[in-house]
């Protein structure tokens, strides 16, 4: 991975493709990135115990997504997913993400959480330790 893209990124992910990501053109179909991205800051958000997906009174609802391909890949390919905080609102934060393969980007986008209260999904203030958390990866 260049130096120059290592910049850009604070926390890397690695994935391994399924089977069940090719689609009928035998390449990763295009809506299953969205899910390395999901999977990649919630694992981050979980590790840091800042997020919990069975009993927290917090969740995080995604409400934008954005995805640039550059190139195709394939089950087995074995990925990296990086990402970094670029910025953090009251209640939300937009990630920059970018997968790679052998060090080579294939594709680049972002991905804003609302983070909202279970019961009521009203928007709820991200707590400092959480914030602290995201400034920390704040590119």
């Amino acid at each position: 991975m260049s130096l120059k893209i290592k910049k850009k990124f604070k926390v890397f992910f690695e994935i391994n493709t399924r089977w069940s990501d090719n689609d009928v053109y035998h390449h990763v179909n295009n809506v299953v990135y969205y899910s390395y991205f999901d999977t990649a800051v919630n694992s981050f958000l979980i590790e840091k115990k800042v997020l919990d997906i069975s009993n927290g009174k917090t969740i995080g609802l995604v409400v934008e997504t954005k995805c640039n391909y550059y190139h195709p890949v394939a089950f087995p390919d074995k990925l990296t997913v990086g990402f970094s905080v670029k910025k953090i609102g009251n209640t939300s934060v937009i990630y920059n993400i970018g997968i790679f393969k052998k060090n080579k980007i294939v594709a680049e986008g972002h991905f804003v959480h609302v983070y909202v209260n279970r019961k009521t999904r009203k928007p709820t203030k991200i707590n400092p330790r959480f914030r602290d958390i995201l400034q920390k990866i704040h590119a």
